[in-house]
């Protein structure tokens, strides 16, 4: 059995892949848990060196589960990367460290996140912990939360001070693909929990999340970049109700 095993969830990422495994060396295992990709994701995770296993997606927290049955009984720990982020020396150290404390199910790591090339301070950017690091046979994902998955421990976790290098949109163009596919995944969600949509939540979620990102979270901080991102979101939290109404005219009797 190895010690720490990091698993890489891939589609496709055949401009990261290189680069994400040359920093996961500090782990005993690399595994690349790849969704059929049609690029050349999987040749290159294997001539870095790592392993690959293939799996069909359905959704986020079904693939993460799947990925940690596949490991079972083979690792103690797992860390879960993404193949646009990078694990600094500092982090890779602390990480290691970590490993020692057995009274954790897991740990939160902190995020810098790097949206149009900027490091992203407010709006909700940071720091935006990530539950990654996690004790095998105590950590699963939430069905439920098929996008933005939520880890469920039997035990307590702890947060580390070092950051994830966090490469997540790189332009406008790539910000609004992701957040189409998100929103159509969160827009499913509050349908399968019967949720109606009513007039008022095209004017005050939108309203809410501009104030919540630009206010609260102090996304006023990052100056027109912190406004456009909020303003953003904004849109895009008008765009999931508007999904949701859709699916209500087309799915319900």
């Amino acid at each position: 059995m190895t010690r720490l095993t990091a698993i890489v969830l891939t589609y496709n990422e055949a401009e990261q892949i290189g680069a994400c495994v040359a920093t996961l060396r500090f782990a005993d295992r690399i595994l690349i848990f790849d969704s059929y990709s049609s690029d050349d994701t999987v040749a290159i995770a294997r001539r870095s060196g790592a392993e690959v296993l293939q799996h069909s997606f359905v959704n986020y927290a079904d693939q993460r589960n799947a990925a940690l049955g596949a490991v079972e009984g083979q690792t103690e720990w797992v860390l879960f990367v993404d193949a646009d982020e990078r694990i600094s020396a500092d982090l890779a150290a602390e990480i290691q460290n970590k490993l020692s404390y057995s009274e954790f199910a897991g740990w939160k790591l902190p995020r810098h996140n790097y949206i149009f090339g900027k490091l992203t301070r407010g709006a909700g950017w940071y720091p935006d912990y990530q539950t990654r690091l996690l004790r095998l046979g105590q950590a699963r994902y939430d069905p439920g939360r098929q996008v933005h998955e939520v880890v469920m421990l039997d035990g307590p976790v702890g947060k580390m001070d070092n950051p994830i290098i966090h490469y997540n949109y790189l332009n406008v163009a790539h910000f609004k693909d992701k957040q189409e596919r998100y929103l159509r995944y969160d827009a499913r969600m509050l349908f399968d929990k019967g949720t109606v949509p009513k007039f008022r939540n095209f004017i005050l979620q939108p309203l809410r999340q501009f104030h919540l990102r630009y206010v609260t979270l102090k996304g006023y901080r990052d100056h027109w970049h912190g406004l456009r991102l909020s303003l953003f979101m904004a849109w895009y939290e008008y765009r999931k109700y508007r999904r949701l109404a859709e699916l209500h005219s087309s799915e319900r009797p």
